[in-house]
């Protein structure tokens, strides 16, 4: 049997892989080759490099079917429908990213210039930590596009999502990038109250959305230990978004960029289901005809005239996410070290209570009686932050699964020379 090689072997097997143009290894044998032409921007998405860590919260109602129904650890005395569970995730991620793509040749047709995009790959991996054992929930290969303006369709600067799911979707959410803030984002409320007939003003709340109820339909089904330890409570089940709020709280951001995508065409993301964000200006506009979703059979299901409902089993029809790219400034205090002595890691000073930071490493070239006397030093760093809200149809409503995130660079950062003077 073959040895199981590692994802990286595609990229490893060229050194450094990137997408060029063919035609251009023909114009290199003519004699008057071109200049050479440098990748196209990558916009806000030069922030996604190297590995991210982080944690954050799941939520999702999944269908409960009469044929394989799921145990619940304890007994069930609720008024909801035996139709759904809610499942609720503590969360461990990691985001990998790649090395950009280069220039991607798109070719246009007729008056509309070719247009070449630029990319980042990406693998994102989440465990379960709810009960402190890893479980893993989600895995998704995709890349980030970013897309130029184009005349057909008249289309500004964008950028694009592409992932797959295991379960059986894929996803192209398109959109902008706001231009940057100065300071710390705004994070506007998000709600995962089901709703009937496709409109969210008619919710339909469900008893397994109290954190205070033991015995319906919910994993965990009993939250009092999380709810004691401070590790679950009622307003992040009511808002996700809490979460992302409770890591900025105490934070020092000096700017944030705002990325908003969805699988909407034409859809104004500033309104809807899509988390909002506060900003100056208006909001950006959806391109008008791009972005979708994609299921295998088993979650479409079989479709059920009106007005019994779709028949889905849980069919993903639309996605939104908020994306913040915020530079967080650190304090932090560094010793006494010599050059040349091995690195040392450091931990920020924090003002508050902030559930994740990065480490910061320092080291210095060896230079002879050199050293650095130790004193408090400020460093920039990238912070991502994420929410994900999709809509899953089953049983005559839409149900809304939301996903948020903090993450911070996996390996420690190292602080610049130029912040360590040597006496």
């Amino acid at each position: 049997m073959d040895e199981p090689k590692p994802l990286t072997s595609a990229f490893n097997k060229h050194a450094n892989f990137a997408i060029h143009q063919v035609d251009s290894v023909f114009r290199a044998a003519a004699p008057a080759a071109g200049p050479v032409t440098l990748p196209p921007t990558l916009g806000p998405l030069s922030a996604f490099t190297g590995t991210f860590t982080g944690q954050g919260f799941n939520t999702i109602f999944r269908p409960d079917s009469a044929t394989t129904p799921t145990q619940m650890p304890g007994p069930i005395n609720t008024t909801d429908p035996p139709d759904n569970v809610l499942e609720l995730n503590l969360t461990d991620e990691t985001m990998s990213f790649s090395n950009s793509l280069g220039s991607i040749p798109n070719r246009g047709s007729g008056p509309q210039a070719d247009a070449f995009l630029n990319g980042v790959p990406y693998l994102q991996t989440i465990n379960d930590v709810t009960t402190g054992t890893p479980v893993g929930i989600h895995f998704e290969p995709g890349i980030w596009l970013a897309v130029p303006p184009t005349t057909n369709p008249h289309e500004p600067f964008t950028v694009t999502r592409m992932a797959s799911i295991p379960h059986g979707t894929t996803i192209t959410a398109q959109g902008t990038a706001l231009p940057a803030l100065a300071g710390k984002p705004t994070i506007a409320a998000i709600d995962i109250t089901p709703f009937l007939g496709g409109n969210p003003a008619n919710k339909i709340t469900f008893q397994n959305q109290t954190a205070a109820d033991k015995t319906t339909r919910r994993l965990p089904q009993d939250l009092t230990t999380l709810i004691a330890a401070g590790k679950l409570t009622q307003a992040m089940i009511t808002d996700p978004n809490t979460v992302l709020r409770n890591q900025i709280a105490h934070q020092t951001i000096s700017q944030t960029i705002v990325i908003e995508i969805s699988t909407r065409p034409g859809s104004p993301l500033s309104g809807g289901p899509l988390p909002a964000v506060a900003s100056t200006g208006p909001h950006p506009q959806a391109p008008n005809f791009a972005g979708g979703t994609a299921n295998i059979a088993f979650l479409q299901g079989v479709p059920v005239p009106p007005p019994g409902g779709t028949g889905a089993n849980a069919n993903a029809f639309q996605m939104d996410a908020v994306f913040w790219i915020e530079t967080v400034i650190y304090d932090i205090d560094v010793p006494r070290i010599a050059s040349g002595e091995p690195p040392i890691i450091l931990h920020p000073l924090q003002k508050g209570t902030v559930p994740l930071v990065p480490s910061f490493v320092v080291t210095l070239p060896f230079v002879p009686n050199k050293a650095f006397a130790g004193g408090r030093v400020r460093v920039a760093t990238t912070q991502i932050q994420y929410s994900q809200k999709v809509m899953l149809d089953f049983n005559g409503l839409s149900w809304p699964h939301v996903s948020v995130a903090s993450l911070v660079p996996a390996a420690p950062v190292p602080i610049p020379e130029h912040l360590l003077p040597l006496t």
